[in-house]
Protein backbone atom coordinates (compact mmCIF):
# COMPACT_ATOMS: atom_id res chain seq x y z
CA UNK A 1 0.00 0.00 0.00
CA UNK A 2 1.76 3.27 -0.55
CA UNK A 3 1.94 6.07 1.26
CA UNK A 4 -0.73 8.10 0.61
CA UNK A 5 -3.35 5.18 -0.70
CA UNK A 6 -6.86 5.06 1.81
CA UNK A 7 -8.60 1.55 2.89
CA UNK A 8 -9.20 0.17 -0.53
CA UNK A 9 -7.34 1.90 -2.90
CA UNK A 10 -4.37 0.00 -2.73
CA UNK A 11 -4.50 -0.80 -6.60
CA UNK A 12 -4.74 3.45 -7.38
CA UNK A 13 -1.77 3.57 -9.38
CA UNK A 14 -2.13 7.84 -10.51
CA UNK A 15 -1.11 10.40 -8.23
CA UNK A 16 -2.10 13.86 -8.82
CA UNK A 17 0.64 16.27 -7.22
CA UNK A 18 -0.51 20.14 -6.29
CA UNK A 19 2.58 22.31 -6.09
CA UNK A 20 1.33 25.83 -4.11
CA UNK A 21 3.12 27.56 -0.80
CA UNK A 22 1.72 28.89 2.12
CA UNK A 23 -0.02 31.83 1.52
CA UNK A 24 2.28 34.46 3.93
CA UNK A 25 1.93 37.98 3.35
CA UNK A 26 5.49 39.55 1.53
CA UNK A 27 6.50 36.29 0.43
CA UNK A 28 4.00 35.57 -1.94
CA UNK A 29 2.98 36.44 -5.39
CA UNK A 30 5.44 39.30 -5.02
CA UNK A 31 5.28 40.72 -8.32
CA UNK A 32 1.37 41.44 -7.69
CA UNK A 33 2.25 42.87 -4.14
CA UNK A 34 2.98 46.98 -5.85
CA UNK A 35 -0.80 47.12 -6.79
CA UNK A 36 -2.19 44.70 -4.14
CA UNK A 37 -0.32 44.77 -0.94
CA UNK A 38 1.79 42.31 0.29
CA UNK A 39 -1.92 40.83 2.85
CA UNK A 40 -3.98 41.24 -1.17
CA UNK A 41 -1.22 39.65 -2.89
CA UNK A 42 -1.57 36.17 -0.34
CA UNK A 43 -5.02 36.11 -0.51
CA UNK A 44 -5.01 36.29 -4.52
CA UNK A 45 -2.40 32.88 -4.02
CA UNK A 46 -4.49 31.65 -1.35
CA UNK A 47 -8.25 31.93 -3.50
CA UNK A 48 -6.60 30.50 -6.42
CA UNK A 49 -4.78 27.55 -4.55
CA UNK A 50 -8.23 26.99 -3.28
CA UNK A 51 -9.68 26.79 -6.41
CA UNK A 52 -7.39 24.54 -8.17
CA UNK A 53 -7.45 22.15 -5.04
CA UNK A 54 -11.76 22.27 -5.08
CA UNK A 55 -11.33 20.62 -8.36
CA UNK A 56 -8.54 18.35 -7.65
CA UNK A 57 -10.71 16.94 -5.22
CA UNK A 58 -13.53 16.46 -7.05
CA UNK A 59 -11.18 14.18 -9.63
CA UNK A 60 -9.95 12.16 -6.27
CA UNK A 61 -13.13 11.55 -5.35
CA UNK A 62 -13.79 9.68 -8.69
CA UNK A 63 -11.81 6.93 -7.09
CA UNK A 64 -9.24 6.88 -10.15
CA UNK A 65 -6.21 9.10 -8.67
CA UNK A 66 -4.72 9.80 -5.25
CA UNK A 67 -4.61 13.46 -4.35
CA UNK A 68 -0.93 14.65 -2.46
CA UNK A 69 0.04 18.61 -1.88
CA UNK A 70 3.48 19.38 -1.70
CA UNK A 71 3.95 22.69 -0.08
CA UNK A 72 7.05 25.91 0.40
CA UNK A 73 6.75 28.25 3.18
CA UNK A 74 4.43 27.62 6.40
CA UNK A 75 4.59 24.22 8.30
CA UNK A 76 2.36 21.20 7.93
CA UNK A 77 0.38 22.15 10.53
CA UNK A 78 -0.07 26.28 9.06
CA UNK A 79 -1.28 23.80 5.78
CA UNK A 80 -3.44 21.74 7.92
CA UNK A 81 -5.00 24.95 9.05
CA UNK A 82 -5.46 26.63 5.81
CA UNK A 83 -6.77 23.36 3.95
CA UNK A 84 -7.62 20.69 6.49
CA UNK A 85 -5.91 17.48 7.83
CA UNK A 86 -7.72 15.32 4.89
CA UNK A 87 -4.88 15.73 2.42
CA UNK A 88 -2.24 14.69 2.75
CA UNK A 89 0.78 17.18 3.04
CA UNK A 90 4.83 16.61 1.83
CA UNK A 91 7.44 19.68 1.79
CA UNK A 92 8.63 20.48 -1.32
CA UNK A 93 12.31 20.42 0.14
CA UNK A 94 15.39 22.17 -0.61
CA UNK A 95 16.38 23.18 -4.52
CA UNK A 96 15.35 25.44 -7.48
CA UNK A 97 11.55 24.68 -8.93
CA UNK A 98 13.18 21.91 -11.03
CA UNK A 99 14.86 20.25 -8.30
CA UNK A 100 11.71 20.23 -6.31
CA UNK A 101 9.56 18.64 -8.82
CA UNK A 102 11.91 15.97 -10.05
CA UNK A 103 12.27 15.06 -5.92
CA UNK A 104 8.37 14.79 -6.26
CA UNK A 105 8.43 12.89 -9.67
CA UNK A 106 11.11 10.18 -7.94
CA UNK A 107 9.63 9.60 -4.35
CA UNK A 108 5.95 9.21 -6.27
CA UNK A 109 7.37 6.69 -8.79
CA UNK A 110 9.47 4.92 -5.80
CA UNK A 111 6.23 4.63 -4.01
CA UNK A 112 4.50 2.22 -6.62
CA UNK A 113 2.48 4.85 -9.19
CA UNK A 114 2.28 4.43 -12.74
CA UNK A 115 1.13 7.92 -13.61
CA UNK A 116 2.14 11.02 -11.77
CA UNK A 117 0.83 14.37 -12.84
CA UNK A 118 2.38 17.55 -11.24
CA UNK A 119 -0.07 20.71 -11.30
CA UNK A 120 0.66 24.36 -10.52
CA UNK A 121 -2.08 26.77 -9.09
CA UNK A 122 -1.47 29.59 -11.01
CA UNK A 123 -3.76 28.91 -13.91
CA UNK A 124 -7.42 29.66 -12.86
CA UNK A 125 -8.19 28.18 -15.90
CA UNK A 126 -7.40 24.11 -15.23
CA UNK A 127 -10.47 22.27 -15.09
CA UNK A 128 -11.43 18.73 -13.73
CA UNK A 129 -11.46 17.75 -17.47
CA UNK A 130 -7.98 18.76 -18.21
CA UNK A 131 -6.66 17.38 -15.41
CA UNK A 132 -8.33 14.20 -16.22
CA UNK A 133 -7.09 14.33 -20.37
CA UNK A 134 -3.75 14.96 -18.80
CA UNK A 135 -3.91 11.27 -17.16
CA UNK A 136 -5.59 9.47 -20.00
CA UNK A 137 -3.06 11.11 -22.43
CA UNK A 138 -0.29 9.43 -20.48
CA UNK A 139 -1.87 6.04 -21.28
CA UNK A 140 -0.40 6.68 -24.62
CA UNK A 141 2.38 8.92 -24.44
CA UNK A 142 5.41 9.35 -22.16
CA UNK A 143 4.71 12.88 -20.98
CA UNK A 144 2.03 15.09 -20.87
CA UNK A 145 2.58 19.07 -20.64
CA UNK A 146 -0.05 22.11 -20.17
CA UNK A 147 1.24 25.11 -22.13
CA UNK A 148 0.78 28.27 -20.03
CA UNK A 149 0.54 31.72 -22.35
CA UNK A 150 3.59 33.30 -20.86
CA UNK A 151 6.03 30.78 -22.16
CA UNK A 152 6.00 28.49 -18.53
CA UNK A 153 3.92 25.48 -18.00
CA UNK A 154 0.96 24.83 -15.82
CA UNK A 155 0.85 20.76 -15.73
CA UNK A 156 3.47 18.74 -16.25
CA UNK A 157 2.75 14.74 -16.07
CA UNK A 158 5.43 11.66 -16.93
CA UNK A 159 5.39 8.08 -16.84
CA UNK A 160 8.73 7.60 -15.11
CA UNK A 161 10.98 9.77 -13.53
CA UNK A 162 12.97 11.76 -16.51
CA UNK A 163 15.10 13.99 -14.22
CA UNK A 164 17.16 15.83 -16.86
CA UNK A 165 13.58 17.27 -17.52
CA UNK A 166 14.40 19.78 -14.60
CA UNK A 167 18.20 20.68 -14.51
CA UNK A 168 19.24 23.88 -16.07
CA UNK A 169 16.31 25.35 -16.93
CA UNK A 170 15.76 29.21 -16.69
CA UNK A 171 12.68 28.89 -14.51
CA UNK A 172 10.26 31.87 -14.60
CA UNK A 173 11.16 33.10 -18.13
CA UNK A 174 9.36 32.53 -21.26
CA UNK A 175 11.98 29.71 -22.70
CA UNK A 176 10.80 27.47 -20.39
CA UNK A 177 8.14 25.38 -22.24
CA UNK A 178 10.00 25.14 -25.42
CA UNK A 179 13.29 24.22 -23.37
CA UNK A 180 11.33 21.48 -22.15
CA UNK A 181 10.11 19.95 -24.97
CA UNK A 182 13.30 20.11 -26.47
CA UNK A 183 15.09 18.48 -23.97
CA UNK A 184 12.34 15.70 -23.44
CA UNK A 185 11.98 14.67 -27.87
CA UNK A 186 16.46 14.53 -27.18
CA UNK A 187 16.11 12.21 -25.06
CA UNK A 188 13.15 10.27 -26.75
CA UNK A 189 9.89 10.80 -25.03
CA UNK A 190 7.04 11.43 -26.88
CA UNK A 191 5.11 14.80 -26.14
CA UNK A 192 1.57 15.55 -26.14
CA UNK A 193 0.48 19.68 -25.73
CA UNK A 194 -3.03 20.33 -23.59
CA UNK A 195 -4.82 23.56 -24.05
CA UNK A 196 -2.71 26.49 -23.52
CA UNK A 197 -4.04 28.70 -20.32
CA UNK A 198 -3.50 31.96 -19.06
CA UNK A 199 -2.07 32.37 -15.58
CA UNK A 200 -1.86 34.82 -13.05
CA UNK A 201 1.50 35.87 -12.05
CA UNK A 202 1.81 40.36 -12.61
CA UNK A 203 -0.58 42.91 -12.18
CA UNK A 204 -2.12 43.07 -15.86
CA UNK A 205 -3.23 39.31 -15.40
CA UNK A 206 -5.59 39.57 -12.75
CA UNK A 207 -8.22 40.22 -15.12
CA UNK A 208 -7.82 36.60 -15.48
CA UNK A 209 -8.95 35.74 -11.65
CA UNK A 210 -11.18 38.40 -11.95
CA UNK A 211 -13.57 36.91 -14.46
CA UNK A 212 -13.05 33.40 -12.82
CA UNK A 213 -13.99 34.84 -9.20
CA UNK A 214 -17.02 36.41 -10.62
CA UNK A 215 -15.71 39.62 -9.32
CA UNK A 216 -13.30 42.88 -9.00
CA UNK A 217 -10.20 42.13 -6.96
CA UNK A 218 -10.35 44.12 -3.29
CA UNK A 219 -7.06 45.95 -3.20
CA UNK A 220 -5.66 46.72 0.24
CA UNK A 221 -2.06 47.25 0.60
CA UNK A 222 -1.08 48.10 3.69
CA UNK A 223 -3.80 46.67 7.07
CA UNK A 224 -2.08 47.51 9.86
CA UNK A 225 -3.31 45.67 12.83
CA UNK A 226 -3.01 47.46 16.51
CA UNK A 227 -3.93 44.84 19.43
CA UNK A 228 -5.11 46.03 22.15
CA UNK A 229 -5.06 44.00 25.67
CA UNK A 230 -7.10 45.76 28.90
CA UNK A 231 -4.91 44.62 32.19
CA UNK A 232 -5.61 44.72 35.85
CA UNK A 233 -3.01 42.17 37.71
CA UNK A 234 -2.32 39.71 35.28
CA UNK A 235 1.38 38.98 35.73
CA UNK A 236 0.40 35.46 35.63
CA UNK A 237 -0.88 35.04 32.05
CA UNK A 238 0.30 38.72 30.35
CA UNK A 239 3.80 37.23 29.08
CA UNK A 240 2.60 34.41 27.49
CA UNK A 241 -0.39 36.40 25.59
CA UNK A 242 2.13 38.92 24.17
CA UNK A 243 4.55 36.00 23.19
CA UNK A 244 1.42 35.08 20.86
CA UNK A 245 1.68 38.19 19.23
CA UNK A 246 5.32 38.30 18.56
CA UNK A 247 5.70 36.45 14.97
CA UNK A 248 3.07 38.95 13.20
CA UNK A 249 3.92 41.24 10.64
CA UNK A 250 2.98 44.95 10.68
CA UNK A 251 1.36 44.36 14.11
CA UNK A 252 1.71 46.96 17.20
CA UNK A 253 0.49 45.88 20.81
CA UNK A 254 -1.40 48.02 22.88
CA UNK A 255 -1.42 47.32 26.66
CA UNK A 256 -4.22 49.39 28.36
CA UNK A 257 -3.46 48.90 32.30
CA UNK A 258 -6.12 50.04 34.90
CA UNK A 259 -3.74 50.06 37.89
CA UNK A 260 -1.82 46.79 38.46
CA UNK A 261 -0.24 46.67 41.71
CA UNK A 262 1.77 43.44 40.32
CA UNK A 263 4.43 42.98 37.70
CA UNK A 264 1.96 43.31 34.81
CA UNK A 265 3.03 46.79 33.40
CA UNK A 266 6.92 45.99 33.76
CA UNK A 267 6.56 42.71 31.58
CA UNK A 268 4.09 44.25 29.10
CA UNK A 269 7.31 46.89 28.73
CA UNK A 270 10.16 44.51 28.23
CA UNK A 271 7.53 42.57 25.93
CA UNK A 272 7.65 45.80 23.76
CA UNK A 273 4.33 46.66 24.51
CA UNK A 274 3.01 50.23 24.35
CA UNK A 275 1.58 51.06 27.83
CA UNK A 276 -1.22 53.58 28.39
CA UNK A 277 -3.34 54.13 31.63
CA UNK A 278 -6.94 54.03 32.24
CA UNK A 279 -9.55 54.05 34.74
CA UNK A 280 -10.83 50.45 35.43
CA UNK A 281 -13.51 48.72 33.74
CA UNK A 282 -12.85 46.51 30.09
CA UNK A 283 -15.12 48.12 27.84
CA UNK A 284 -13.55 51.69 28.53
CA UNK A 285 -9.65 50.00 28.88
CA UNK A 286 -10.05 49.16 24.83
CA UNK A 287 -11.98 51.81 23.90
CA UNK A 288 -8.98 53.95 25.26
CA UNK A 289 -6.67 51.58 24.07
CA UNK A 290 -8.68 52.11 20.03
CA UNK A 291 -8.32 56.07 21.01
CA UNK A 292 -4.49 55.96 20.54
CA UNK A 293 -4.39 53.01 17.86
CA UNK A 294 -2.85 53.50 14.81
CA UNK A 295 -3.93 50.26 12.94
CA UNK A 296 -6.26 49.43 9.86
CA UNK A 297 -7.41 46.92 12.07
CA UNK A 298 -8.26 46.79 15.63
CA UNK A 299 -7.93 42.89 17.47
CA UNK A 300 -9.40 42.85 21.41
CA UNK A 301 -7.17 40.30 23.16
CA UNK A 302 -8.05 39.10 27.01
CA UNK A 303 -5.02 39.43 28.57
CA UNK A 304 -4.91 35.64 29.83
CA UNK A 305 -5.86 34.25 26.04
CA UNK A 306 -3.12 33.51 22.79
CA UNK A 307 -3.39 33.88 19.26
CA UNK A 308 -2.87 31.40 17.07
CA UNK A 309 0.22 30.61 14.99
CA UNK A 310 -0.44 33.07 11.46
CA UNK A 311 -3.22 34.88 13.48
CA UNK A 312 -2.21 37.97 11.46
CA UNK A 313 -2.82 36.19 7.61
CA UNK A 314 -6.45 34.96 8.94
CA UNK A 315 -7.38 38.49 10.47
CA UNK A 316 -6.45 40.21 6.86
CA UNK A 317 -8.18 37.36 4.86
CA UNK A 318 -11.36 38.25 6.51
CA UNK A 319 -10.89 41.70 6.75
CA UNK A 320 -10.33 41.89 2.91
CA UNK A 321 -13.66 39.89 2.47
CA UNK A 322 -16.53 41.99 1.01
CA UNK A 323 -19.48 42.92 3.26
CA UNK A 324 -17.59 41.71 6.56
CA UNK A 325 -18.12 43.81 9.97
CA UNK A 326 -16.15 41.65 12.56
CA UNK A 327 -13.94 38.75 12.60
CA UNK A 328 -13.28 36.38 15.64
CA UNK A 329 -11.18 32.92 15.93
CA UNK A 330 -12.95 30.04 17.69
CA UNK A 331 -12.84 29.04 21.20
CA UNK A 332 -10.39 26.60 23.19
CA UNK A 333 -10.10 26.39 26.18
CA UNK A 334 -6.60 25.73 27.84
CA UNK A 335 -7.74 22.70 30.43
CA UNK A 336 -8.04 19.40 30.85
CA UNK A 337 -11.35 19.62 31.87
CA UNK A 338 -13.81 16.61 29.90
CA UNK A 339 -16.99 19.83 29.87
CA UNK A 340 -14.74 21.97 28.65
CA UNK A 341 -14.70 20.17 24.91
CA UNK A 342 -18.60 20.43 25.13
CA UNK A 343 -18.57 23.89 26.40
CA UNK A 344 -15.96 24.83 23.49
CA UNK A 345 -18.13 23.44 21.08
CA UNK A 346 -21.47 25.26 21.59
CA UNK A 347 -19.44 28.10 21.95
CA UNK A 348 -18.36 27.48 18.41
CA UNK A 349 -21.67 26.66 17.20
CA UNK A 350 -23.26 29.70 18.90
CA UNK A 351 -20.64 32.13 17.00
CA UNK A 352 -20.84 30.92 13.72
CA UNK A 353 -24.70 29.79 13.69
CA UNK A 354 -25.76 32.79 15.49
CA UNK A 355 -23.18 35.22 14.91
CA UNK A 356 -22.69 36.10 18.36
CA UNK A 357 -18.56 36.01 19.12
CA UNK A 358 -17.32 36.87 22.24
CA UNK A 359 -14.09 38.93 24.04
CA UNK A 360 -12.50 35.40 24.60
CA UNK A 361 -12.02 34.41 20.94
CA UNK A 362 -10.28 37.90 19.92
CA UNK A 363 -12.90 39.85 18.17
CA UNK A 364 -11.29 42.33 15.56
CA UNK A 365 -12.68 44.80 13.40
CA UNK A 366 -11.99 47.40 10.94
CA UNK A 367 -10.93 50.58 12.76
CA UNK A 368 -13.28 53.10 11.24
CA UNK A 369 -16.18 50.48 11.55
CA UNK A 370 -15.40 50.51 15.50
CA UNK A 371 -15.09 54.54 15.41
CA UNK A 372 -18.29 54.57 13.60
CA UNK A 373 -20.36 52.99 16.17
CA UNK A 374 -19.32 54.23 19.13
CA UNK A 375 -16.88 51.78 20.44
CA UNK A 376 -17.58 49.68 23.17
CA UNK A 377 -20.62 50.01 25.16
CA UNK A 378 -19.65 51.32 28.78
CA UNK A 379 -20.62 48.87 30.27
CA UNK A 380 -19.50 46.50 33.35
CA UNK A 381 -20.56 43.56 31.80
CA UNK A 382 -21.66 42.16 28.34
CA UNK A 383 -19.88 44.63 26.27
CA UNK A 384 -18.30 41.98 23.98
CA UNK A 385 -22.12 40.43 23.26
CA UNK A 386 -23.38 43.90 22.80
CA UNK A 387 -20.83 45.36 20.35
CA UNK A 388 -21.24 42.25 18.65
CA UNK A 389 -25.07 42.50 18.62
CA UNK A 390 -24.64 46.21 16.78
CA UNK A 391 -22.04 44.37 14.42
CA UNK A 392 -24.69 42.41 13.10
CA UNK A 393 -26.61 45.15 11.42
CA UNK A 394 -23.62 46.25 10.12
CA UNK A 395 -22.25 42.91 7.41
CA UNK A 396 -21.10 39.70 7.73
CA UNK A 397 -19.41 37.96 11.20
CA UNK A 398 -16.97 35.58 10.27
CA UNK A 399 -14.83 33.11 12.26
CA UNK A 400 -11.33 32.30 11.60
CA UNK A 401 -11.00 28.35 11.19
CA UNK A 402 -8.58 28.44 13.86
CA UNK A 403 -9.05 28.54 18.05
CA UNK A 404 -7.85 31.71 20.58
CA UNK A 405 -6.59 29.84 23.28
CA UNK A 406 -7.68 31.62 26.68
CA UNK A 407 -6.85 30.20 30.54
CA UNK A 408 -9.10 27.66 31.66
CA UNK A 409 -8.60 28.91 35.72
CA UNK A 410 -11.80 30.36 36.37
CA UNK A 411 -13.29 26.85 35.00
CA UNK A 412 -10.88 25.09 37.01
CA UNK A 413 -11.52 26.97 40.34
CA UNK A 414 -14.99 27.01 39.80
CA UNK A 415 -16.27 24.33 38.24
CA UNK A 416 -17.31 23.24 34.73
CA UNK A 417 -20.86 22.75 35.76
CA UNK A 418 -20.88 26.28 38.21
CA UNK A 419 -19.30 28.04 35.79
CA UNK A 420 -21.69 27.40 32.83
CA UNK A 421 -24.72 28.19 35.46
CA UNK A 422 -23.08 31.13 36.13
CA UNK A 423 -22.59 32.41 32.66
CA UNK A 424 -25.98 31.22 31.33
CA UNK A 425 -27.42 33.34 34.51
CA UNK A 426 -25.78 36.57 33.23
CA UNK A 427 -27.29 36.27 29.37
CA UNK A 428 -30.39 35.17 30.63
CA UNK A 429 -30.48 38.14 33.31
CA UNK A 430 -29.29 40.22 30.17
CA UNK A 431 -32.37 39.44 27.75
CA UNK A 432 -34.89 39.90 30.17
CA UNK A 433 -33.66 43.50 31.24
CA UNK A 434 -31.57 43.24 34.21
CA UNK A 435 -29.00 46.47 33.88
CA UNK A 436 -24.94 45.37 33.52
CA UNK A 437 -24.05 47.34 36.64
CA UNK A 438 -26.94 44.61 38.72
CA UNK A 439 -25.51 41.76 36.66
CA UNK A 440 -21.74 42.72 37.40
CA UNK A 441 -22.77 42.40 41.24
CA UNK A 442 -25.07 39.44 40.92
CA UNK A 443 -22.33 37.71 39.28
CA UNK A 444 -19.52 38.45 41.58
CA UNK A 445 -21.53 37.77 44.36
CA UNK A 446 -22.31 34.35 42.74
CA UNK A 447 -18.71 33.37 42.31
CA UNK A 448 -17.63 34.40 45.51
CA UNK A 449 -20.27 32.61 47.30
CA UNK A 450 -19.57 29.40 44.76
Amino acid sequence: MTPFAKKGEEKIKDRLIIFTRYPEPGKTKTRLIPILGSEGAAEVHRQMAEHTLKRARELERRGLLSLEVRYDGGSKSLMEQWLGTEIPFSHQGKGDLGARMARAFHETFQAGMNRVVIAGTDCPGLTVDLMQEAFDALRQTDMVIGPANDGGYYLIGLRKAVSQLFVDMPWGTADVLERTIRVAKDIGLSVLLLEPLDDVDRPGDLSVWERVSGGPLIRFPGMRISIIIPTLNESATIARSLSSTRSASDVDVIVVDAGSRDETVELAISCGAKVIRSAPGRARQMDAGAAVATGDVLLFLHDDTCLPEGFDSHVRRIMAQPCTAVGAFELRIDAPLLGLRIIERLANWRSRRLHLPYGDQAIFLRADVFRDIGGFPEIPIMEDFELSRRLRRRGRIVIAPVPAVTSGRRWEELGVLRTTLINQGILLAYHLGMTPSHIARWSKRRADLI
